[in-house]
């Protein structure tokens, strides 16, 4: 399990399981010839991309950035669909820190598509219902609200089954909020109508999750934007001014879905002079 600090914070990447997305609509408008040479690809034109929540441990209470893809939900073929090779193993990852479920205080969502949510809820028998019960689970309310009433676009990630259980535990924001000090999510738009990013500060130090504006650090180009998004006239100018935000802080960027990095820091010439390496094989 990779782990690192930001001042005071601590923060670990938990098991949130596996896909295997296409390629090219993970780069859209970007030749491959482009991409390829920046990220691996298969001889399916899939990437490997990670759904591994963050977990932040600080001033006594445990936050956990976004919840991984479940385990027992998908179909098989969502699973072949999606290149599903592992489920989360979330339980197993915070055991591994003396934790469990109930302990989480916060989920903090930087969007609800099935990737990313689909491990807030699990059947216990037939019945679907809340993996962390005892947490407030925070969203922008643009996200919250297309989540229950999705478009002929967004129901293919939209579930029900990701929201009905943890209706009563989630706690929308506007713009921004600041769940506690030095941790804040902020609404971007872009990749869905409602997706935020995180901001972390402490010490001193500062790291930033640009979440799905920029999922991998091969994205680091304000232009490379995914095909998946939803307006990407608005990724664009939101990954300049975070990006901007994070040279004049000298932040760390942090993944959620980066097969290959945890977290970088670039120089100005956008060269990576700092990392922290996904563990394989785990």
């Amino acid at each position: 399990m990779e782990t690192m600090k930001i001042g005071d914070m601590e923060l670990f990447w938990l098991n949130g399981g596996d896909t295997h997305m296409d390629g090219g609509a993970m780069f859209g408008v970007v030749p491959k010839p482009l991409w390829s040479k920046k990220y691996p690809v298969n001889d399916r034109n899939q990437i490997e991309l990670r759904c591994d929540p963050i977990l932040i441990r600080w001033n006594g209470l445990h936050f956990l950035v976004d919840s991984g893809i479940g385990s027992g939900k998908l179909t098989d073929k969502q699973k072949r669909n999606y290149g599903v090779t592992e489920e989360t193993k979330l339980e197993e990852s915070l055991a591994a820190l003396g934790l469990q479920p109930a302990d989480i205080d916060y989920v903090l969502m930087t969007h609800l598509h099935f990737d990313h949510a689909s491990g807030l809820t699990k059947l216990e028998g037939e019945k679907l219902v809340s993996v962390f019960p005892q947490a407030k689970i925070i969203t922008s309310k643009i996200e919250w609200d297309e989540m229950r009433a999705p478009n002929i676009r967004s129901r293919n990630t939209y579930w029900k089954e990701n929201w009905e259980p943890i209706a009563d535990q989630v706690v929308p924001f506007e713009e921004s909020i600041e769940v506690i000090e030095g941790i804040q999510l902020h609404h971007t738009g872009g990749h869905s109508n409602g997706h935020s990013i995180l901001t972390l500060t402490s010490q001193g130090e500062t790291a930033i999750h640009l979440a799905d504006i920029m999922p991998t650090h091969a994205h680091k180009n304000p232009l490379w934007v995914l095909a998946y998004d939803d307006y990407p006239m608005t990724s664009i100018p939101a990954k300049q001014k975070w990006q901007a935000f994070a040279e004049e802080k000298n932040a760390w960027y942090l993944f959620y879905h980066d097969a290959i990095y945890r977290a970088v820091k670039w120089d100005e010439d956008g060269q990576i002079t700092h990392e922290i390496k996904r563990e394989t094989g785990r």
